[in-house]
């Protein structure tokens, strides 16, 4: 027996996000049904505020919901930037409560295959910043596209005369930062070092 169209549609939309296979996504889409009008309005109305009242940091391109986010905007912060690969790394961090500095979010990461280059990043953002920057440290994923990122923004920022540091390793080869505990975070943030 086949699914009603809607409820197909419905199904491949959930489908189509990240983890999400196909039993997953009809075991969604049939708790969205069981879902009361207000409910399901409730729920569609979340993804569009979301979508809508969201934009990215003019100055370190992270999420946040107005001008300049909280983190840029204060000024406690240490003269350090984290760089990272996407908003989900700096929750990461700051959930650690070590890093007092604030953040850079490239949105991606160097990836030809995938016909990513560095112009697709947001690096020209980040060299507007680093003026009154005593650091950077570079917390791109360690896998191959997160590595060859950092090399070239290693090469690419050494010149101008900043000091750069990249997590310690530990974290494994492969792992996203997002996903990595607290406690191995840590002691990578601590243990950072400047690259060559």
């Amino acid at each position: 027996m086949s699914n009603p169209l809607p409820l197909e549609r419905l199904i491949d939309k959930f489908r189509s996000l990240p983890s999400i296979g196909q039993k997953s996504a009809t075991r969604l889409a049939y708790h969205v049904l069981s879902m009361s009008d207000a409910e399901a309005e409730d729920f569609a109305n979340a993804i569009l505020e979301a979508k809508h009242g969201i934009s990215t940091c003019p100055v370190c391109q992270n999420l946040s919901t107005g001008d300049i986010c909280p983190i840029c905007s204060d000024e406690t912060r240490e003269k350090v930037i984290c760089v990272v690969e996407d908003p989900k790394a700096v929750n990461a961090i700051e959930n650690t409560k070590e890093f007092k500095g604030t953040y850079h979010v490239l949105h991606g990461v160097i990836s030809p295959i995938d016909g990513i280059g560095p112009d697709k990043l947001r690096i020209k953002e980040l060299l507007t910043r680093i003026d009154d920057i005593s650091e950077i440290m570079i917390a791109t994923n360690p896998s191959v596209e997160g590595e060859a990122t950092a090399m070239y923004l290693s090469k690419l920022l050494k010149p101008l005369g900043v000091k750069i540091t990249r997590l310690a390793y530990g974290i494994p080869v492969g792992a996203s930062l997002e996903y990595t505990d607290t406690v191995t975070l840590t002691r990578a943030i601590e243990g950072r070092r400047e690259i060559d």
